[in-house]
């Protein structure tokens, strides 16, 4: 039955039906709706039996899950930002650990300077931090990978992320279908640890590991997240056949046969460029999409044979690595390594900047005429006098002063306010 809901209620109340044991919560925008449905739904009794932790931050948060989840209980958290790096060191411990825990990440920026809005350096951050990553093109579709993230946390024993725009999807309003109770309990087993503190076996879980042992202990860990990418699509398949509608996997392709330019992107910005594509398609070129749903681990196979004939992929991501360029396409370039496609590196929409249709549209333009140089970083939209007028101010005065402010200024925007 679809409801007229908000994308965090949704997401909660998606969570609730997996019967989480133990919920450990720390408010922070855009995220915090959705623990705090969690925490009505606890103390109404809607869902029971549930312990509820109200943490002293977000390192408390995971460190809470783990604890949980070493002991046998079904353990759940959210988090965005900068919270999700005061916890990076309790994730390596939950993925070091192999403890099945489940986390929203309603991906938002990250500081300085401050910004609340969306972008994906968040996650970005923390791609190599051994958790599985998926990405969430639309709220249905993060409802639904909720539900397959506890099945496949817990067959591989493995914690995993689930990525979902702030603000634009937690945020957004619109008709959504939550499975239903008996649904969820038909495709979700009843938790069975595949490890667990218990006094009657006392086992060690964390135990000191030193040089004759470190690395193939690393491996192992390794191994396991790379048999994620026959369990993703195979969870994918028997949601769809129990849900009737298809969601999840590694890859999304959108008229991508016979593609010459295939745009590359994760998250909800696809719908915009599934909407850019289908304009192109109907003036005769020839352009597709590819939605990279499961980030971590990277489907290079996948991927190499999704893009393989086309001339050209632009990809578009809202993150990038400082000093360096693309994360994704860097990801998507080595999984092209030997066949033909140029690829094009855009970092759009950071800080919740709108990725429009029209700045796509003429991307696709420049890129197809020649204007762009391939392999190396484009900013879309970058207002490219104000950054040059900065860059001046730099070379004349050595006291030039922080950037942030010296834009805003020029902008005329003190302190959020406009003169």
């Amino acid at each position: 039955m679809r409801d007229q809901l908000e994308g965090s209620l949704a997401i909660a109340q998606a969570v609730a039906r997996c019967r989480p044991e133990v919920i450990s919560a720390y408010p922070i925008s855009p995220q915090t709706h959705i623990v705090e449905g969690l925490s009505d739904m606890v103390r109404t009794g809607e869902l029971a039996p549930c312990e509820y932790l109200l943490v002293e931050s977000e390192f408390g948060a995971m460190s809470a899950a783990i604890g949980a989840s070493a002991a046998g209980a079904r353990a759940y958290t959210a988090t965005s930002s900068q919270g999700l790096l005061y916890m990076a060191e309790a994730l390596y411990n939950a993925s070091g650990l192999g403890l099945p825990v489940v986390m929203t990440l309603a991906n938002r920026a990250i500081g300085a300077p401050i910004n609340i809005w969306n972008d994906h350096s968040d996650a970005m951050s923390q791609r190599d931090s051994g958790w599985i990553q998926l990405y969430a093109e639309s709220n249905q579709a993060a409802i639904d990978l909720h539900v397959q993230a506890f099945k496949l946390a817990e067959e591989l024993s493995l914690p995993v992320m689930v990525c979902m725009d702030g603000f634009v999807l937690t945020h957004a309003v619109e008709p959504l279908e939550v499975p239903s109770q008996e649904e969820v309990d038909a495709f979700l087993p009843a938790y069975e640890p595949r490890q667990v503190l218990d006094p009657d076996e006392p086992v060690t879980i964390g135990a000191m590991v030193g040089p004759e042992a470190f690395t193939e202990v690393r491996y192992l860990a390794h191994a396991k997240q790379m048999q994620a990418l026959d369990l993703v699509p195979e969870i994918a398949s028997e949601f769809a056949s129990s849900f009737g509608r298809p969601t999840g996997g590694l890859l999304r392709r959108y008229r991508t046969e016979g593609a010459e330019t295939i745009v590359v992107a994760l998250g909800s910005v696809l719908g915009t460029i599934e909407d850019v594509v289908d304009e192109l398609r109907d003036q005769g070129v020839k352009i597709g999409a590819l939605g990279i749903t499961c980030f971590r681990p990277f489907p290079l196979d996948e991927i190499r044979e999704a893009l393989a004939d086309a001339d050209r992929v632009i990809v578009v991501e809202r993150a990038f690595a400082v000093g360096v360029g693309g994360i994704v396409g860097q990801n998507v370039r080595l999984a092209l390594a030997g066949v033909p496609p140029v690829v094009y590196d855009v970092v759009a929409g950071l800080g919740g900047r709108a990725v429009t249709r029209r700045s796509l549209l003429a991307l696709i333009e420049e890129v197809q005429e020649g204007w762009i140089e391939p392999n190396r970083l484009h900013f879309l939209d970058l207002d490219r006098p104000l950054v040059e007028r900065e860059l001046q101010r730099l070379a004349e005065k050595r006291r030039s002063g922080p950037h942030a402010e010296n834009i805003l200024r020029d902008l005329g925007i003190v302190a959020g306010r406009s003169h």
